[in-house]
């Protein structure tokens, strides 16, 4: 790949971009490009393009240390593609490319959707408290219809492999996280292996599981309190909905409860020290909309912390690679010793 042209942000040339439109999406390409990253993103990289007279946002992985099946580009692309037609709020979506020549790896192209990120809090604290109260219960309502789909009413029946999904789950983030060492982590071995020794079967397996979701990968008004898009697809696959409340209530009660997660751009602005509602109150609230049974978390809360710690050395393997882009990466190794030792008293409850 060549160098990108002069004004482009990095990990986008907007010439290479811009032949790739004229052949595929012309309605797009007419008039003059310009992007800009949009900023929050702490694993692939989101762009606002001002394309063809309207603005769309470009998905793509990060510009290094790229692990495999972790910046899935074409599987965003068809869940949102899929999740178009139901009550799940999603971006549509309007372009794949799968040839990493083009920008140096695959991306996809979907709708701008109106609605703020409220990921620090710099955002939430000018929020009210029936603000906060109504997001927090948008949120678990978006994530009971999520888990109400039927994947094969949506043509994602081959989504994942239910079966087995738990313990899969394990294996997988473990093999992430021996290619993102770069330090000792003490304990994380420890609670890799309890995990593994303990995952059950998931009596819930078999809906769609967005894999990473939470309040700041959402799009939200307030004024109403209505979401307006989910984001961040890139881990969905079939599975048991658990996964997600445990990775929820991982950034919600474990981070957002936590003195560690203040100023951090992975969990800032979420949870009961920034004047939410409880995690208890979050499951309460999904129990009384879904028909998963909820049953105790402990297990997945455990897997949440381990999945979370990986995400996060990951992260701060990329920044000591100097492979991000962006503010905020320099703090995010910092959360990965509470996570471990969180999860490592949660697994021991289950």
């Amino acid at each position: 790949m060549t160098e990108p042209t002069a004004g482009s942000p990095a990990g986008l040339d907007l010439d290479r971009l811009g032949g790739y439109l004229a052949a595929h999406r012309p309605d797009l390409a007419a008039g003059a490009f310009r992007a800009e990253l949009i900023a929050g993103g702490r694993s692939n990289l989101t762009y606002l393009v001002h394309a063809g007279g309207r603005e769309v946002v470009l998905r793509r992985p990060p510009l290094g240390h790229v692990l495999a099946t972790a910046h899935d580009m074409a599987r965003e692309f068809r869940v949102i593609s899929a999740l178009a037609p139901t009550d799940v709020p999603v971006p549509e979506a309007l372009l794949l490319c799968s040839d990493p020549d083009v920008l140096g790896a695959p991306f996809y192209l979907m709708e701008r959707v109106p609605g703020e990120v409220f990921r620090s809090r710099s955002r939430t604290d000018r929020l009210t408290g029936e603000q906060r109260h109504g997001l927090a219960m948008a949120m678990m309502d978006t994530l009971a219809a999520l888990h109400t789909v039927e994947p094969a009413a949506v043509d994602l029946a081959d989504f994942g492999r239910p079966e087995g999904f738990l313990a899969r789950q394990v294996r997988r983030w473990s093999g992430q996280l021996d290619r993102s060492r770069s330090r000792p982590l003490p304990g994380i071995d420890e609670l890799r292996d309890r995990l593994a020794a303990t995952a059950p079967e998931g009596a819930n397996a078999g809906r769609i599981v967005h894999g990473d979701f939470r309040l700041d990968n959402l799009l939200a008004t307030v004024e109403p309190v209505t979401v307006t898009a989910v984001l961040d697809w890139e881990m969905a696959t079939l599975g048991d909905p658990l996964a997600d409340l445990g990775l929820l209530l991982t950034y919600w009660d474990v981070l957002g409860g936590s003195e560690a997660s203040d100023g951090n751009p992975v969990a800032d602005g979420l949870g009961p020290r920034a004047g939410f509602p409880s995690g208890a109150e979050l499951i309460d609230r999904y129990a009384g909309r879904s028909d998963v049974d909820v049953g105790p978390l402990h297990w997945h809360v455990a897997l949440g912390c381990f999945k979370l710690a990986v995400i996060c050395e990951g992260i701060h393997y990329r920044h000591t690679l100097g492979q991000t882009l962006g503010e905020g990466f320099d703090t995010i190794g910092g959360l990965v010793a509470p996570l471990v030792a969180h999860g490592l008293t949660s697994v021991r409850e289950a």
